[in-house]
């Protein structure tokens, strides 16, 4: 295991870049010794995820989430005051860490990391859509809609642990592992844009007809209104779900399906399983204050999904040019900050161009309202 002090830093002429390198993962026991193969634009020879520090990451994540249980104990209607300054806070946390990875790694996990944040908080915004979606579609009275959220982010977290573990084995398996995931990032990214030009996006989807609701529901009986913040009641001599208790299987499912992107997306930038989780647990953890940020937002962003396939897409390319360039070694790699400059650019253009053409939107709106008036 390489320590910091023994790491080379990137602008010494003795550091060799290699397209394969071994990285340890203590993470989770499967993985617990697997040599995975690394974009050639990692820093170094091994991960930054040594046993000490995927201790404290998880003591620090756990200890995170129960604050948050804590604060929504008791249902409460949040305040934009109230969300925003937890939304800065978890935005901090981010900050700080990748200031912290520079110091002690260099900036080679600083900037995997970062561009990996950037991606995985994108991502996230579409999974908070989908989100209001269930909320709205069953009714969830907005003081406990904080714990729904909170159970789904838990819910999250195990779910790309899972994958994360799962994505390592693969790539220990070969390089072959990059044209996987290349590949089914841009079948999401062509999903994403049928969707959207076919109009068959969940938008439009009843959310009680989900497999998953309509399989709880055939072999136990829902309550017909919420009890607070609780699953479970005894009913009738019997134990009876909540619609709560729906609204996180509904959440949970999703989580699955958003894992099936973001986990490989964020591949697409580092190899380092540490890394992956950590842009993963951070993204996810300051989604409940978020999604009461961005809740009267969201709707405005009429091009988030154009975007976020373009994303998906440029990730894809990216990890299929890895995988090429470990056959043909001619063919063209796209380094990180490259990537980090593209994301960042197409997030600019698709926030630029929804709000220039919710501006048009509503001043057509106005324009047809004062021809109403003047007819009369």
């Amino acid at each position: 295991m390489v320590s910091p002090g023994d790491r080379p830093h990137q602008g010494e002429g003795d550091l060799e870049r290699r397209p394969c390198a071994e990285v340890f993962v203590p993470f989770h026991p499967v993985v617990s010794s697997l040599s995975v193969a690394a974009p050639a634009d990692s820093v170094g020879s091994s991960s930054i995820g040594s046993p000490w520090l995927w201790v404290a990451s998880i003591a620090v994540i756990l200890g995170l989430l129960v604050t948050d249980f804590a604060v929504t104990r008791r249902p409460h209607e949040v305040s934009i005051r109230e969300a925003i300054g937890w939304s800065v806070f978890y935005l901090t946390l981010p900050v700080l860490f990748g200031i912290w990875l520079w110091a002690v790694f260099d900036s080679g996990p600083a900037l995997e990391f970062i561009t990996g944040f950037v991606v995985e908080k994108s991502l996230s915004v579409d999974n908070l859509f989908v989100f209001m979606l269930i909320l709205a579609g069953f009714a969830v009275p907005s003081p406990i809609q904080q714990r729904v959220l909170l159970y789904g982010i838990a819910g999250a977290l195990v779910l790309r642990g899972i994958f994360i573990a799962a994505g390592a084995a693969l790539l220990q398996a070969g390089t072959w592992a990059f044209l996987l995931f290349g590949l089914i990032l841009l079948v999401s990214a062509g999903k994403i844009l049928h969707e959207v030009h076919t109009g068959s996006a969940f938008a439009g989807r009843d959310v009680s007809q989900m497999r998953i609701v309509r399989l709880l529901r055939r072999f136990m009986p829902v309550t017909d209104d919420y009890r607070g913040t609780r699953l479970t009641v005894r009913e009738h001599g019997r134990r009876a779900l909540t619609p709560l208790a729906v609204v996180v299987a509904a959440v949970f499912v999703t989580d699955v399906v958003f894992a099936v992107d973001s986990v490989p997306a964020v591949y697409g930038i580092t190899a380092d399983p540490y890394l992956v989780f950590a842009t993963n647990a951070f993204a996810l953890l300051g989604l409940r204050a978020l999604y009461f940020v961005l809740h009267a937002t969201l709707a405005k962003l009429v091009y988030l999904n154009h975007g976020l396939a373009v994303i998906l897409a440029f990730i894809g390319l990216k990890l299929v040019l890895h995988w090429a360039h470990g056959i043909w070694p001619a063919t063209p790699q796209i380094p990180t900050p490259v990537s980090l400059a593209v994301i960042v650019a197409i997030l600019a253009v698709v926030i630029a161009a929804s709000l220039r053409t919710r501006r048009r939107a509503e001043q057509h709106v106005i324009e047809a309202e004062q021809h109403v008036i003047e007819k009369d």
